[in-house]
């Protein structure tokens, strides 16, 4: 028996990394290692504006020799440290067969709370077309017609109104605002959660491939 028969495909070891996401314009699939070229590029084409930092980790300041780096320990550790009780999900988005952002979904406790949150970075080049809506409403039919979720939750900068903008096109309700340190500076965020009552959904469905293995992963 040669080596190559023995060789086991890595999605049947980690199946989550056989989950893909189909919008009418976008598909949204796990970041593997050999995505993380295409996702620093991306991110070091621009994502904000200089001095607009909506992240709560100020990661997109850091200089070039640092930022891939950075980036890359942050997708290994969220896959190191994923279980099913306590999860982030990274979503690389291509549009046209070319990286422009991620989307990423978690939970904790996921059996009991039904509970997930939302986070995401767009390329400057790529916003403004609704991608982020399209991504967005992508990850959240997932969360409720294939995962059984019952509330999704985000939070952005007071200031950030594109993305409320978001949230609020999706049937998302102000959910309170919290001072949070982001980046050692205190900033006000507000919070924001959608249920598949209050949720506004597109006139597409999500095409979903790769569930039925994912989904023990994910607690549902």
């Amino acid at each position: 028996m040669g080596y190559a028969s023995l060789m086991t495909p890595l999605t049947s070891l980690w199946p989550v990394l056989g989950l893909t996401l189909t919008t009418p314009r976008l598909v949204l699939r796990p970041i593997t290692d050999d995505d993380i070229p295409a996702a620093v590029a991306a991110a070091r084409s621009g994502i904000h504006p200089q001095g607009r930092n909506p992240f709560s980790m100020p990661w997109t300041e850091l200089p070039d020799e640092e930022l891939g780096p950075n980036m890359a320990r942050w997708y290994w550790r969220c896959r190191g440290g994923f279980t099913a009780e306590d999860w982030t999900l990274l979503l690389g988005i291509w549009h046209d067969g070319e990286f422009i952002g991620c989307q990423d979904i978690g939970a904790k406790d996921f059996a009991t709370l039904k509970t997930v949150s939302t986070g995401s970075w767009l390329r400057q080049s790529a916003q403004g077309q609704g991608l982020g809506k399209e991504m967005r409403a992508a990850v959240v039919l997932y969360a409720f017609d294939w995962l059984g979720g019952e509330v999704a939750e985000s939070e952005a900068a007071v200031w950030n109104a594109a993305s409320l903008g978001v949230s609020r096109a999706l049937g998302y309700e102000l959910n309170g605002v919290a001072r949070k340190s982001w980046g050692g500076v205190m900033k006000e965020v507000q919070n924001v959660r959608v249920t598949p009552e209050t949720f506004r959904r597109p006139d597409w469905t999500v095409k979903v491939e790769g569930h039925e293995a994912a989904a023990k992963f994910l607690g549902a």
